[in-house]
């Protein structure tokens, strides 16, 4: 099977749709984010939980590897193999754009939804969340055209699949790419 790939804005249910269809596939989840959290501590962060790049060592950490292209190309290179081996679901932010394989799916989300999401998740303010996700938004926008130039949030030409995540669960949100996948996986990208 090809690989799947699931991207979209932070906080929109990326880490969980991907391990609910990783479940109900048999597949191995692997993620740009794990894979960050790795070289941050190689850095000498000390990165934990999923909710990390929402404190401040993870937007400092943000703010450091907007210098430098150094920290993401380590990530997709070790993604883009795993993507082109195939059998693992894998959330990033990028590889839709630099993949030449895999199914590629976007989830998309407004901000209220995903800082009601965030403030679930982290059991935190839901205004405190806006202001998080309208930096990590601004910031991932600004990192990733300086060194892809990929307009995130911005040009959906790679996905195969967009799910508008606002008004349903991330349980349903899977059942919609599983159905995808089931029907489409099977030929190349």
């Amino acid at each position: 099977m090809n690989a799947i790939i699931v991207s979209g804005m932070p906080a929109v249910g990326k880490t969980t749709v991907s391990k609910l269809l990783g479940d109900a596939l048999g597949l191995k989840v692997a993620g740009g984010g794990d894979v960050l959290k790795e070289m941050a501590a190689e850095e000498g962060y000390t990165p934990g939980g999923e909710d990390w790049w929402d404190t401040e060592e993870g937007i400092e950490f943000l703010k450091k590897r907007k210098r430098s292209a150094d920290f993401d190309r380590e990530v997709d290179e070790r993604l883009l193999k795993k993507a082109k081996a195939g059998d693992v679901v894998i959330t990033s932010y990028t590889l839709p754009w630099l993949s030449d394989y895999g199914i590629k799916i976007w989830l998309s989300g407004s901000v209220e939804s995903r800082a009601s999401r965030m403030a679930k998740r982290d059991r935190t303010d839901e205004q405190k969340c806006r202001e998080i996700i309208a930096i990590r938004d601004r910031e991932n926008y600004e990192i990733y055209k300086k060194h892809y130039r990929i307009e995130f949030g911005r040009d959906f030409k790679p996905f195969h699949l967009i799910i508008d995540t606002d008004d349903i669960d991330e349980r349903r949100v899977a059942a919609i790419a599983l159905d995808y996948v089931k029907n489409h996986g099977k030929g190349s990208s």
